[in-house]
Order: structure tokens, then sequence, then C-alpha cells
């Protein structure tokens, strides 16, 4: 997507609507995790608004995160459960704590916000770095499919239909890039707002190789937070890589 810049698409206005629609899967996540964070701390890659972190550090975990925009992580350090998370403003796939942890995680597809090979290996590495001898690197994502069904390369989807407002979903792949290009279009009687962003889908077989490249090796892997078995029918999974 021509002048896209993933350092710059997560500011003031997205991080005023950013934690408008919960998930619904944070304490799920919150329990997941906390039982990899055997010494009682984790580092969360993309720590966001705080979703995940604020719950896992009402379970007794202090949490550290790295986060790209400022924008975003201001409304965590305001949040009441944010004031003792400590935060490195920078890119996930370089910058560090200068820490160790049992646990380093990264929720919800963001691995795919990094949009080169390079720099998704870079995340797994730096991952590595972080992480004490026996400690473990969790990522959740969708599976590709998820967005573009095989054979296809494009789509507009209806996110919601109201008197005064419409969303559509509109994207485009690239398999050669693995990159794909989404617009969020939001009609009002105000006017069109677009939301941009740009993915690098990788599946989970890339992902094993990754950390194969970054000295670890996959554990586990599980449909949900739940620990649903990951078979031919899942759309998303939760990888558990260690040393």
């Amino acid at each position: 997507m021509k002048d896209f810049d993933p350092a710059t698409s997560f500011g003031s206005t997205v991080a005023a609507h950013y934690d408008d629609y919960k998930r619904g899967d944070e304490e799920d996540a919150a329990k997941f995790l906390a039982e990899y964070a055997k010494e009682g701390s984790a580092l969360e890659f993309a720590i966001g608004t705080g979703r995940i972190a604020c719950p896992l550090a009402t379970k007794g975990i202090q949490v550290d995160g790295i986060e790209l925009s400022s924008h975003i992580a201001e409304k965590l350090c305001a949040r009441p459960e944010g004031k003792n998370i400590n935060v490195i403003i920078g890119d996930m796939s370089r910058a560090t704590t200068n820490r160790h942890y049992p646990l380093v995680y990264l929720v919800f597809n963001t691995i795919f916000n990094l949009l080169t090979v390079d720099d998704q290996i870079r995340c797994f590495e730096n991952a590595a770095r972080h992480l004490t001898p026996n400690g473990y690197f969790i990522v959740e994502t969708a599976l590709p499919h998820a967005w573009i069904p095989p054979g296809k390369s494009d789509y507009v989807h209806t996110e919601y239909v109201g008197k005064e407002t419409v969303t559509l979903d509109v994207a485009r792949y690239d398999p050669v890039t693995q990159l794909l290009e989404e617009n969020h279009v939001r009609f009002t009687t105000q006017g069109i707002t677009l939301s941009p962003i740009v993915c690098r889908l990788i599946t989970p077989g890339e992902m094993d190789l990754m950390a194969r490249i970054a000295g670890m090796r996959l554990i586990q892997r599980f449909s949900n937070w739940q620990r649903t078995t990951f078979d031919i029918d899942s759309k998303a999974h939760i990888s558990v890589y260690g040393f």
C-alpha cells in the first residue's frame, strides 16, 4: 500500500477508539499466560493499551512491554492497572528492556504487523534474547485462510450496517509478498473515513522455521486459550516456543 507506514498508522485517532470493542478472551489469555510466567514476570511485544497485560498483572505477574505507538502506550499508562507496567517505546523486533523473562508473548496477529520476512525473523530472535534459559515465547495468530480463502485475492466484507453508519472491510492479498492490504471504510452522514492497515500473513510452519532460526523450537500448539486441539478445522493458533 503506497505511503503506508506502520510507525505512524496507530496515531491519536486510532488510540482514541482502540478499546471500543473488547474481544472477550482477556481472562482466558491471562490465565493461560500466567502458567508460563514461572518466576512472576513477563514481557509483551506490542503491548497496546494493556488488554492482556493488565489482567495478567492482576494475577501477580510483573509485566513489561514494548510498544511502537506512544499514543497507544499513553492509554495503557493512564489505566490504574497500567501504572506498574514498564513500557519501552520502540519496534518489537529490535527494542530491548535489557532484562530476561520466563515468558515473552505476542497476541492477536501482531506478528503480521512486521511487513518483511527479515523483520519477522528478527522478532523471534529478539524474543529469544529476552528469555531465561527455560523461558517460553508464546504467539497468537489467525491462519491466513481466515482472511483469504484459497484461490481468492481480494474481498469486500460488510462489517456494520446502521441507520447513519455503514462500515466495509476492503482487502487485497498479494501471494508473492504475502501482504494483505486492508482498509476499513466508514460511511457516515458526516462523511467518509479510512482506516488502512497492511499485514504480512504467515503460516504456522513458517513461524516454526523462524523459531528454529532464533534457536527455539515448537513445544505446544493449540487452537485457542482454552487449549482446544489444533486441527484441520482450526482458524487460529496459539504456539508455544522454547529452547
